[in-house]
């Protein structure tokens, strides 16, 4: 390299950092207001500076330096905003089509269970869904064994003649008491 070229690039880099210097802050804070996220708003600006150094020795020349990365830190934003938007949009695409709601044997049954009294409730959503023994259920609940399987006699009974009147009218025109 020849002395002038020297000359000139080190007076190219030290507009960048003056250039840095001045306007890093105030971008940042403009874009933290945008993004709502300091950390983000701050690697946007950075990354629109690391843009603006590879073309320094273009954008150098410009009227307002400072105005051009500006605009590339708003593109970025506005690109993140549209990434991190079809992004959510495809995961509630996914989940609608892939993730059903509880089919209606479910509500039924999740229906029916608030029916019940309490101890009949719990003893038979120990004993199918967290599939403890009688004895597990009877140790827990502090009663006999014998206790246990007459919550679980009952709610059974209550629960077949629940699900059945369930089946018989459609929930729509079923009436609660």
């Amino acid at each position: 390299m020849t002395p002038d070229r020297d000359d000139g690039a080190a007076a190219l880099r030290t507009d960048f950092e003056q250039c840095y210097a001045a306007h890093f802050h105030s971008l940042t804070l403009q874009l933290n207001a945008y993004v709502g996220n300091l950390a983000e708003a701050q690697d946007m600006v950075q990354e629109a500076f690391c843009r603006a150094l590879a073309r320094w020795d273009r954008v150098a020349g410009y009227t307002d330096p400072a105005a051009w990365v500006r605009r590339v830190a708003w593109n970025l934003a506005t690109s993140g905003w549209r990434r991190r938007r079809t992004a959510l949009n495809f995961l509630r695409r996914q989940r609608e089509e892939h993730v059903p709601g509880p089919g209606t044997d479910r509500i039924e049954l999740t229906r029916a269970l608030a029916e019940l009294p309490q101890t009949q409730r719990r003893a038979c959503i120990l004993f199918y869904v967290a599939q403890l023994t009688i004895a597990e259920i009877a140790e827990q609940e502090e009663v006999a064994e014998g206790t246990v399987k007459s919550w679980l006699h009952r709610g059974r009974a209550a629960l077949a003649a629940q699900l059945a009147e369930a089946r018989k009218e459609p929930d729509h025109v079923r009436v609660r008491p």
